[in-house]
């Protein structure tokens, strides 16, 4: 049997998404969806090198209403907006593909630069980090999450819903948020049965895991949802405030 990419609860959480993208921002809006959602679930299926270490991660199944809201959201509520406002549909626009941007950035990140990047360090002291878990970058995830923010940002620049600059810078600054908030906010837990530092509680294996760092209850869906904020807000800040370097 082939596994689902969506719970039944994310399945309606993707439809409100879907339907306020329409609403707001009609087919290129959709444009912009696929072309997060189409790669994003490409690379989740690449082969890894490391499979025993996605049982350490807080990222894994069928995507259920709570992932699919810390990634599109903010995106789905830039599209009520646009349809409620229609003055400020350039603005809300913005946002819409910022926070589109950061979260498919954030993927790339994540799918390439666990498979593919070496030498793992904090983001926020640039020690060797542990593979895999949150907080941690790499020279080929960051260059992913360039691309991932590019992917996005380009398809809505190609119809003029928002500016390429604007909507790529938007991706990164996320993606980075995204790190940030992995590294400093976000539960890290260690599983004593496996001696191995985890994101889940309780971990794959079916023990309870100790929280080590981190703010009881911020996961992974908290950390998604700010990063896609912070895309959406920076997209809208430059084109808000600097229109004449994002014409």
């Amino acid at each position: 049997m082939k596994s689902r990419a969506l719970t039944r609860g994310g399945t309606i959480a993707a439809a409100f998404v879907g339907i306020a993208t329409l609403l707001g921002f009609h087919l290129v809006g959709a444009l912009v969806l696929f072309a997060f959602f189409v790669p994003s679930v490409a690379l989740s299926k690449l082969p890894h090198p490391n499979p025993e270490r996605l049982r350490d991660i807080d990222k894994q199944g069928a995507r259920d209403e709570w992932q699919v809201v810390a990634n599109g959201g903010i995106a789905g509520v830039a599209g009520i907006l646009a349809f409620v406002f229609p003055q400020a549909h350039a603005y809300a626009a913005a946002a819409f593909v910022g926070a589109f941007a950061a979260a498919s950035a954030d993927t790339w990140g994540t799918e390439i630069g666990t498979r593919f990047g070496t030498n793992v360090r904090s983001i926020l002291t640039l020690r060797r980090e542990a593979d895999g878990l949150s907080g941690g970058i790499t020279t080929t995830g960051t260059m992913a999450e360039i691309a991932g923010a590019f992917v996005v940002a380009a398809s809505a620049a190609l119809f003029s819903l928002a500016p390429l600059l604007a909507g790529t810078l938007g991706g990164i600054v996320g993606a980075f948020a995204d790190s940030y908030l992995g590294a400093s906010l976000q539960e890290r837990r260690y599983c004593a049965a496996c001696a191995r530092a985890c994101e889940s509680d309780p971990h794959a294996c079916g023990n309870a895991t100790q929280l080590v760092r981190g703010v009881r209850g911020f996961r992974n869906d908290a950390v998604n949802f700010g990063a896609t904020l912070v895309g959406a807000l920076t997209g809208l800040a430059l084109f808000a405030f600097a229109p004449r370097y994002f014409p």
